[in-house]
């Protein structure tokens, strides 16, 4: 382990501690809450460094489920603690706002960096137009049961039961979707390496992911109890931190990795840890958390959304999809999508 990755992790510890303190000694809720969120995002620092010593040893389509897959642990939690909490609504928006910060921020800021250093980035089009035609798929499974909800149709008293049989059909797909990446990808060698080294022994890095994952469960639980006075001393409504608050702590890991290797000119693997990672949202977080809040004792979570976030999901996907269907990006694309961010982003200030 290097020192810098020594450094990460005491650093995390400390804050993670802090944060601790101040939740137990009822300290200011907005202290409370930026400290939570910074050890939230040092515990995903973590788990991204210990998911990036075993993606070394696989492919990249293995290494963008396995990153993405793990990246999203953090996130959950906090989903998890906030539905107890009664918060459906900043879950919602939390989950869009991390399909949307994956897909038009992170994307944008890879492409924007990896473009500005390495000039035009060419990478492998097959597997993101895959993801991108399950990511229509599954947004359009979102638009389903919010236009039958609005449009009164026959299926809005079951809207329930539509739910759950929705929830199964994305994870089906997200079973496919793995065992496809996994089995099709050739490039695992039979040592196990994969353009890079483990510097990690597998021991050390399943010990720090477990370590990170008991972590990330205590802080999401401080950072959901500090999130509603938070919101309420600082004037931030439910919808804005959701999409926005919410979902840039939770999705810490891919915004560090996606643009850190589009910068090292590995445009197939940037491309593959970030679309993967709203996927995997879409196909498999959402309906788990869909199914998991029947059993919660909370608020219940559903795939009805708001016209805006349906409308700004659907556009977030097609927009991503033009951009990286010819296999190639400048740092124009990006920027223009750091931009349609922005614009998203404060439409839901107000709620």
């Amino acid at each position: 382990m290097e020192r810098k990755e020594k450094i990460i992790i005491g650093l995390c510890v400390a804050v993670t501690v802090v944060s601790g303190i101040l939740h137990y000694a009822h300290a200011n809720a907005v202290l409370a809450f930026v400290v939570t969120a910074a050890a939230l995002a040092l515990l995903a620092m973590i788990v991204g460094d210990a998911t990036e010593q075993l993606g070394s040893r696989l492919g990249p389509g293995a290494t963008g489920v396995l990153q993405s897959g793990l990246g999203n642990l953090p996130e959950l939690f906090v989903c998890i603690f906030a539905l107890r909490a009664g918060l459906d609504q900043v879950v919602q928006a939390a989950l869009i706002g991390s399909i949307l910060g994956n897909s038009i921020l992170v994307l944008g800021l890879a492409l924007f960096f990896g473009g500005i250093r390495n000039g035009t980035q060419r990478f492998n089009s097959e597997p993101p137009k895959m993801i991108v035609t399950l990511m229509l798929l599954a947004s359009a499974v979102l638009v389903v049961p919010t236009l039958a909800k609005l449009l009164h149709t026959p299926a809005e008293p079951h809207i329930l039961s539509l739910d759950i049989f929705l929830a199964i059909v994305l994870l089906i797909l997200l079973g496919a979707n793995i065992y496809f990446s996994v089995k099709g990808d050739p490039a695992v060698t039979p040592e196990g390496e994969h353009n890079g080294h483990a510097k990690w022994s597998m021991p050390l890095t399943i010990g720090v992911l477990a370590g990170a994952g008991v972590g990330a469960a205590w802080v999401s639980d401080w950072f959901v109890e500090a999130l509603q006075p938070a919101m309420a001393t600082l004037g931030i409504s439910e919808a804005f931190a959701g999409l926005v608050v919410v979902a840039v702590a939770g999705n810490a890991i891919e915004n560090l990795i996606g643009i850190q290797l589009a910068w090292r000119n590995e445009a197939d693997y940037a491309v593959s840890v970030i679309l993967n990672s709203s996927l995997q949202i879409a196909l498999g977080l959402f309906p788990i958390l869909v199914l998991l809040s029947y059993v919660l004792g909370g608020a219940i979570l559903t795939f009805v959304l708001s016209p805006l976030l349906v409308a700004v999901l659907l556009l977030a996907v097609i927009v991503s999809a033009f951009i990286i269907y010819d296999g190639e990006s400048i740092w124009l694309e990006g920027l223009a999508l750091i931009g349609l961010y922005c614009i998203i982003a404060a439409s839901f200030w107000w709620g």
